[in-house]
């Protein structure tokens, strides 16, 4: 039998964005690219897709199987249940796709993988992709919605870049930046991109988003008056793992909906691998990871994503769980 411990869990990627940017477009992609992945795909309602008909195989209640190997379902009440009736039959597939149509905050998807138990030790998030719509961003912009699906992102497409100019390109994908510095930007017309940009990118790795922006971490970055907004923090010396935890429950209790996503990987003390997290709101979540190399320095690097956030709090409240 094979126990939560041995068994290799499996990636989760959470596709959001706005009616009308391109989603459905990127969910055709992944369900009929031969990317050598069979991978299964939860969408709300089935119906408003549009997978071609001939691409489903078996239709046995609300999960379809594709010609191409990979399971589409759908979602009509139950994320969790569904789930899990996915994974009895986990064999079939090796990565799992969940779109949020009409579900405009993916926080409450995103939550489910750290809240519920069962979840926690069969499947892991990869990342959450966004998907913009360059010409028409600019009318909701303003919105909670869009905010919150460009805070959450660790992938964002901009898509359709043929309606909109360079430099209105240029300006979007700036006041993004200053959103959120983690997320790698794509630009893409009909939502072409590489399967490997989407599917397998461990995306709480600050490592690939430093790769992308050595300054991302610097003092003076990011520091936008945007109501969202980056805060990042390094900081020397080994983490006391008591002094972090109390510290990280005081600041979800008082700060916890105004924290869309935090991220880190951090030196903790008497340990020889690296400790990462996430967190979504109120959540928080961290695994041991690789053991740290022997010519890395070792440090600890945290991102905050959301609004209201004090950088000068954040990094004196750290500094307390430092050993």
């Amino acid at each position: 039998m094979v126990t939560p411990a041995t068994s290799p869990t499996i990636p989760v990627t959470v596709l959001t964005g706005y009616l009308g940017a391109g989603k459905t477009t990127l969910l055709n992609r992944i369900l009929t690219h031969e990317h050598g992945l069979k991978v299964a795909v939860i969408v709300n309602e089935f119906g408003e897709v549009g997978i071609d008909n001939q691409l489903v195989v078996d239709a046995d209640e609300e999960i379809f199987e594709m010609n191409n190997g990979c399971i589409c379902c759908t979602v009509r009440g139950d994320l969790i249940r569904i789930i899990g009736n996915l994974l009895r039959r986990r064999q079939k597939f090796d990565h799992l796709v969940i779109e949020t149509t009409g579900l405009a905050d993916p926080a409450p998807v995103i939550q489910t993988f750290f809240v519920d138990e069962d979840m926690r030790y069969q499947i892991q998030l990869d990342a959450v992709v966004t998907v913009v719509d360059t010409k028409h961003i600019w009318q909701h912009w303003g919105s909670s919605e869009a905010q919150e699906q460009i805070a959450f992102a660790d992938v964002i497409l901009l898509n359709k870049t043929d309606l909109a100019t360079p430099e209105q390109l240029d300006e979007l994908e700036n006041r993004i930046r200053g959103m959120n510095a983690m997320a790698k930007i794509y630009r893409t017309r009909n939502a072409e991109l590489e399967m490997d940009a989407l599917l397998g990118v461990k995306a709480f790795d600050l490592q690939r988003a430093l790769e992308i922006d050595p300054q991302f971490l610097s003092e003076d970055a990011h520091e936008h008056d945007e109501s969202v907004y980056s805060v990042a923090l390094v900081e020397s010396g080994a983490v006391d793992g008591e002094k972090l935890q109390n510290w990280m429950a005081r600041l979800l209790q008082t700060q916890g909906p105004d924290i869309f996503r935090m991220k880190g990987i951090l030196n903790l003390a008497h340990e020889d691998h690296r400790f990462v997290f996430q967190g979504v709101h109120m959540i928080f979540d961290g695994s041991r990871d690789r053991p740290w190399k022997p010519e890395e320095t070792r440090k600890n690097e945290l991102v905050f994503i959301g609004r209201n956030l004090d950088k000068t709090k954040l990094t004196e409240g750290f500094r307390n769980c430092l050993v």
